[in-house]
């Protein structure tokens, strides 16, 4: 008995020091930041973890403003964004920070009007005017001048903007002021802009939720959440003058002419591209992750950023991202391993 007793006291102790140890070896990694690609995140980060089960990675989707600060203050991992730091923003870094490519994606017009089932078609300066409180009324001649034959209402329109610092809202008004003087003169581009009119939302999600239970609203979200709550979004006039709809093919197609010209640093904008298949509204997001890391960290992240630029792009397209040009892959993947472990 006293030597079964004994049996039984080694095995538990054997048991004890296997899962202390490997609790020991589990890494987590913390990021915060943008929502415009959370939904990939989300996806990356649970796949990661099935493959490496001892790296967890959480992510809070706060918006980019909230994911630069967070980075600033030392206080997460890795910060995200859709909108590149500033330089006044990396300044306040104290230490260099690297602008890692992970995905682009599209910003897109949604709307809640169940009286019009096609499409409805908009350009920059329709958009500008619904922002700026000029058009109020969805049968606005300006509207109805894009979409002759459809019927549409004579319905009151509320606009939905992002009320947290966001890179959504950065790029879409970056969008604005390149196309609309109108709104370069009185608004001006940003993660946070003084809204003219409107009703603001947390979040891609908070604009989603509240444009999916307001009828007559209109707003702007990242393509992915529109989709999956199966709302309309708009088809918008490029600068080729040609009406295009958001797909990983017309956000990809935006991408090209910027390959050309891609900055060391990555801080590029692929907003109103040339091409007559180009999506207007797309853009690059980011993962934001110090020069120089402690190598308890550092390591697994840039493992795991390896495995974004090569098994995680394959996932982008069914969420209706679009994975990062081949050109812009290998100098990606020369960016993640730059990092410095310390």
């Amino acid at each position: 008995m006293r030597r079964m007793l004994y049996l039984c006291a080694l095995i538990f102790a054997a048991f004890s020091l296997m899962v202390t140890a490997q609790a020991a070896d589990k890494v987590v990694l913390s990021g915060a930041g943008a929502t415009f690609p959370a939904p990939l995140y989300m996806k990356w980060f649970s796949e990661y973890n099935k493959q490496n089960p001892n790296i967890e990675i959480n992510y809070q989707s706060i918006g980019s403003g909230g994911g630069i600060k967070n980075l600033i203050a030392k206080t997460v991992d890795f910060g995200a964004t859709d909108a590149p730091m500033t330089d006044k923003e990396l300044a306040e870094a104290g230490a260099p920070v690297l602008h890692i490519p992970t995905v682009m994606g599209a910003v897109v017009i949604t709307y809640n009007l169940t009286e019009v089932t096609k499409p409805l078609r908009l350009t920059s300066e329709v958009i500008a005017d619904l922002y700026l409180g000029t058009i109020t009324k969805w049968n606005d001649p300006k509207i109805a001048a894009l979409n002759p034959g459809v019927a549409l209402p004579n319905k009151a329109i509320v606009v939905a903007y992002r009320s947290d610092s966001s890179g959504t809202t950065a790029v879409f008004t970056e969008y604005l002021t390149k196309t609309s003087e109108a709104w370069k003169a009185k608004v001006g581009a940003g993660k946070a802009v003084k809204w003219p009119t409107g009703l603001g939302g947390k979040g891609n999600e908070g604009v989603t939720g509240f444009i999916k239970n307001t009828p007559g609203s209109l707003g702007y979200v990242e393509f992915t959440y529109a989709t999956a709550e199966k709302l309309p979004v708009a088809e918008l006039k490029n600068k080729a003058g040609q009406f295009v709809a958001p797909s990983v093919k017309a956000i990809s197609d935006a991408a090209a002419g910027a390959m050309k010209t891609l900055p060391a640093d990555m801080r590029v904008s692929i907003t109103d591209a040339d091409g007559k298949t180009s999506y207007p509204i797309s853009a690059i997001t980011y993962l934001l992750v110090f020069q120089n890391m402690p190598k308890d960290k550092g390591q697994p992240l840039v493992e795991f950023l390896k495995w974004a630029m090569k098994d995680g792009q394959a996932l982008a397209p069914a969420l209706s991202y679009a994975p990062l040009p081949k050109p812009m892959l290998s100098k990606v993947e020369g960016k993640v391993t730059s990092v410095t472990l310390k």
